[in-house]
Formats: structure tokens, sequence, C-alpha cells
């Protein structure tokens, strides 16, 4: 009984962590298998319609605001 009981809290910790990791990297969810591109359904992104290139663009807008917002946070410290 005592196994079984350590294997559950164990495992929860285990869930406890991975959900704490992906709440602290602050990225997306990515699939691994391709996504909306693997599907046919590339022209259906509603950021960028298909284009790698605005992706990366809008990605790297988003990150520098971020920066930005940081770091007046940190001045107001």
């Amino acid at each position: 009984m005592m196994t079984i009981i350590f294997a559950v809290v164990f495992m929860g910790l285990l869930f406890a962590g991975m959900a704490i990791g992906v709440i602290m990297s602050n990225k997306p969810l990515q699939g691994s298998c391709g996504g909306l591109a693997n599907l046919g359904l590339k022209e259906g992104c509603e950021i960028c319609g298909g284009d790698r290139g605005k992706c990366e663009e809008n990605s790297k807008k988003i990150d520098s605001e971020k920066a930005a917002a940081l770091g007046k946070d940190v001045m107001k410290m």
C-alpha cells in the first residue's frame, strides 16, 4: 500500500514540475508533429497566413516588448 501512495505522490510531483517549467518558460505550446503545416492547414494561421518570416518577426517583436516591460518593472524597484 505504501508503494502505491509513494508512486502517486511521485507522479504528482513530476506533473507539477513539468507544469511549472511550462509556465516559467512563458512560450506557446508547440506540437511535435508539424502542427497545421502537417495537416495542410498552413494558410489558416491567423497571425502569419502561412509565412514563416512573419511568424518569426512577430515572435521577435513580442519578445522585445516583454523585455522592455520587464526592464520598466525592474526600474520601478
